[in-house]
């Protein structure tokens, strides 16, 4: 007998703002996803020492540890990982033309990034069919 959950996708969302962390935690878990949320690059980075995601969803802007400096670190010590970054602050563009001064090319979504955005990233990452969007998740 299989264990369904060993089958599930690993998504791991980082953002500060709790709200939006548990929100997209609670989405991708409606959607059949192994996710975890954390506020921060450095929990972030305990979580990954005993639970590798396919897919790490990060704010750029975090306390501490900013969100490209923590994606930079994934690609270095966990490559197989799939990362998106998203951001609502206009700072981010700095931290970008930094990060590609050093060779490092994101994309970065615009906050708000509708749900449906995120579900459509991870699907296609994960060669997932389209589904239809929840109707009561916000």
């Amino acid at each position: 007998m299989t264990v369904e959950i060993d089958q599930r996708r690993r998504v791991l969302i980082v953002d500060d703002e709790c709200v939006i962390t548990d929100s997209l935690v609670t989405i991708f878990s409606l959607r059949g996803y192994e996710p975890r949320g954390v506020y921060s690059a450095e929990e972030a980075i305990t979580l990954l020492e005993n639970w590798q995601p396919e897919l790490v969803i990060i704010d750029v802007l975090l306390p501490a540890m900013n969100g490209i400096d923590l994606a930079i670190r994934i690609k270095s010590e966990w490559p197989q990982c799939h990362i998106s970054l998203f951001s609502g602050h206009s700072a981010t563009r700095d931290l970008l033309d930094e990060a590609l001064k050093n060779g490092h090319t994101f994309e970065v979504l615009a906050k708000p990034v509708p749900q449906s955005e995120l579900l459509v990233i991870a699907g296609r990452l994960f060669g997932e069919p389209p589904q239809s969007s929840l109707s009561n998740a916000s």
